[in-house]
């Protein structure tokens, strides 16, 4: 979840006036048939607002927006979405609101001004109200549920065996056909593209102008989205820990192979220049060696950390993020390695646990906002041969997804080419959106500007232990002014940056 050290959000005021960019006529991913007077009931309702919750600040409100499930059938069947704000705006200085998501695919968002509160310097909260929401079939924004059990909830799965192969292969057939049962109606609608849609009636319900924005991770993608489809209505935009859009969605998994090389690279480097601390190989060869003999020993013989008995599989998708943080990638290892040796070790750093809503409204996302083969034959040739190519997580991340029998998506997937302002910051070192794909968004934004920490490890800039100082200064300018910098900016790690980083969870967000 997001630990705020600074964000982004909506912008200026007027009423419903903008029902037709509610529609979404951005100039790519396909006409949308659905008049902007049929929004009408949509972007000039009335919220109401209430108190969050008894255990929460009073000043901390809640409402439910209506929206269409299908856009391009507004009159037919609507879905909630709850949303949320603190107004810390100064009467003077207001520009707006300022909203958030904090990655997913499946992020709730609604808590997510109270965090911003004590996050955002003065002269940001200043300008705007704060507003949060859970996407829809988010958390309270009518759920999309399967009725998975925990063994279900996981993935990707490793396919290592025409066995392994066939398992997942039934294991994606289960999935789908029970989030078809569960949800099937909405699965189609459960998209990037209708939640961008969704945050612009929430623009125009709250009666503003223009939206500001902070998406890290996913919410890079969103933000994105939206700015295709209402350009003319996005004001700042800052977003953080790029998704490539060209690459959405199989691609980005993929990349967690492929960029996983050069990182396990550099941390067998510098775990060998710390050999009297870690005592792991005196060179980058005998520090990988160590590594690869761990995980064919755990899967001669299991290896018991904490509770769990990992065998060589476990071990790759346990580190794979770890190795992004060389000192935690060390860390890491050493506990492995003594576990092996038959020390009690505590357990290896892991995501939290995703529920099933979590879980199926990621899958709804990620299936419907593209197109993604049906053969599963596809997929386990494809990680036979990644999985030799990339043998860190290849075998992971090409793996068969419930994605290759899950209904298609309603519409085309938007594609995103445009100029709107907006500026992107990025760790070099990230472990779920490589900087690779923030190059990629960069590409496809191109009024964009782009801030980029050398040697920063770790996935998201602006929050966690140790923001770095340069970044969040660009970020935080740019929200309070308006203005991009100049040019494209590196800014310098500083030790605890690099040290401290982690993941955070969520697919994108650190799954």
């Amino acid at each position: 979840m997001l630990a705020l050290g600074v964000l982004v959000g909506l912008a200026p005021g007027l009423g419903s006036g903008a029902a037709s960019a509610a529609v979404g006529t951005g100039s790519s991913g396909g006409a949308v048939s659905a008049r902007a007077e049929g929004l009408a009931p949509f972007t000039q309702q009335k919220l109401t607002w209430k108190r969050c919750a008894a255990d929460k600040p009073a000043a901390f409100q809640c409402a439910n927006l209506k929206v269409p499930l299908d856009y391009q059938a507004p009159e037919g069947k609507r879905i909630d979405v709850a949303i949320s704000r603190i107004a810390t705006s100064v009467p003077g200085k207001r520009r707006g609101v300022l909203t958030f998501n904090p990655g997913g695919p499946g992020g709730p968002g609604l808590d997510l001004p109270l965090e911003a509160a004590g996050g955002l310097p003065k002269a940001v909260r200043d300008q705007y109200d704060l507003i949060g929401f859970d996407p829809r079939g988010v958390g309270r924004s009518t759920p999309v549920t399967c009725g998975l059990t925990a063994d279900e909830l996981p993935y990707p799965r490793v396919t290592r065996s025409a066995a392994d192969a066939a398992a997942n292969e039934a294991w994606a057939r289960t999935f789908a056909d029970k989030c078809g049962a569960a949800a099937g109606e909405r699965l189609p609608h459960t998209t990037t593209r209708n939640t961008a849609r969704d945050m612009d009636v929430m623009r125009a319900a709250l009666g503003e102008k223009k939206l500001n924005y902070f998406g890290v991770s996913y919410g890079t993608a969103l933000g994105a989205v939206y700015m295709q489809l209402f350009p003319h209505r996005a004001d700042r935009f800052l977003l953080d820990s790029a998704v490539d859009p060209k690459r959405m969605w199989r691609g980005m998994f993929q990349t967690w192979a492929s960029e996983s090389e050069p990182a396990f690279a550099r941390w067998a480097k510098w775990t060998a220049g710390q050999d009297a601390t870690y005592h792991l190989g005196r060179t980058p060869a005998a520090v990988a060696r160590t590594f690869w003999k761990l995980v064919a020993r755990a899967d001669a013989d299991p290896i018991v950390i904490g509770d769990a008995e990992l065998d060589g599989a476990d071990v790759r998708n346990a580190l794979r993020r770890e190795f992004f943080t060389v000192r935690a990638g060390a860390e890491a290892v050493v506990r492995v390695k003594k576990a092996a040796e038959g020390h009690k070790v505590r357990e290896l750093p892991a995501a939290a646990l995703p529920d099933d809503n979590e879980t199926a409204a990621q899958i709804a996302v990620v299936c419907s906002d593209s197109t993604w083969p049906r053969d599963p034959g596809t997929y386990r040739r494809d990680a036979f041969r990644d999985g030799a190519r990339y043998p860190l997580y290849g075998d992971f991340a090409s793996s068969i997804t419930p994605c290759a029998f899950m209904p298609r998506g309603a519409e085309p997937a938007t594609v995103v080419d445009n100029r709107v302002k907006s500026l992107i910051v990025q760790n070099e070192w990230d472990s779920q959106t490589p900087l690779d794909a923030a190059r990629g968004m960069h590409r496809a934004l191109k009024g964009s500007r782009m801030v980029t920490v050398d040697e920063g490890e770790g996935h998201g800039v602006l929050f966690g232990e140790a923001p770095n100082a340069c970044a969040q200064n660009a970020a935080m300018g740019y929200l309070a002014t308006g203005e991009l910098p100049d040019r494209d900016v590196t800014c310098r790690a500083t030790p605890g940056q690099r040290s401290s980083a982690s993941p955070a969870p969520g697919a994108f967000s650190g799954r």
